[in-house]
């Protein structure tokens, strides 16, 4: 099943239409990265707080994979794609394999049910969910962009799929406006 550029517009917007709950909880909170993935690369240094990709979120990645600028720019293969992606939904990461990401990646944790927008990934192939209900998929596929769905023989081929959710950096809080060691003036 897979479809061209032109019909990724429609089918991704007819797709999500039937696939996000409006009683999905807006805001979900990161899982230790640890529990879900113990293969995961450990990084120990300090991190800001994070929280995961929200819904709403997951529908700005499947406007930036819409967005023909995106698509026009000929991304070599599906690593590099999804990488511009995320970039263009205002989401950067470091870029990353689709080897790297299918390992563990310190900027996506790895969840079980997917959400439109996350990664599926396998050993040498990634994409972005689009409808987890329907199974649909947009990536670089052989004839460029496209979607298609991840449980087709063809991926099943390649092995057991992961899901990742990209996780946020929450914003620093400011304690004081006043620099340190200054004075009130009376």
């Amino acid at each position: 099943m897979r479809f061209s550029a032109r019909n990724v517009a429609a089918a991704a917007l007819c797709g999500l239409a039937l696939g996000v709950s409006p009683a999905q909880p807006q805001v979900q909170k990161a899982q230790s990265p640890d529990a879900i993935a113990p293969n995961r690369r450990e990084n120990k240094s300090r991190r800001p707080a994070t929280a995961a990709l929200s819904p709403d979120d997951g529908l700005s990645v499947i406007a930036a994979a819409l967005d023909s600028r995106v698509q026009a720019s000929r991304q070599r293969d599906c690593s590099n794609l999804v990488h511009a992606i995320y970039v263009q939904a205002g989401f950067p990461y470091s870029y990353a394999s689709s080897s790297d990401l299918y390992a563990g990646s310190d900027d996506f944790h790895r969840v079980s049910h997917p959400q439109p927008g996350d990664l599926v990934v396998w050993p040498g192939h990634v994409g972005i969910v689009v409808n987890p209900a329907r199974r649909i998929f947009f990536s670089r596929l052989g004839r460029g962009p496209g979607i298609d769905a991840y449980d087709a023989q063809q991926w099943k081929q390649r092995g057991q799929a992961r899901f990742y959710r990209y996780l946020k950096q929450a914003p620093t809080r400011v304690a004081s406006t006043r620099p340190v060691g200054s004075q009130r003036r009376k």
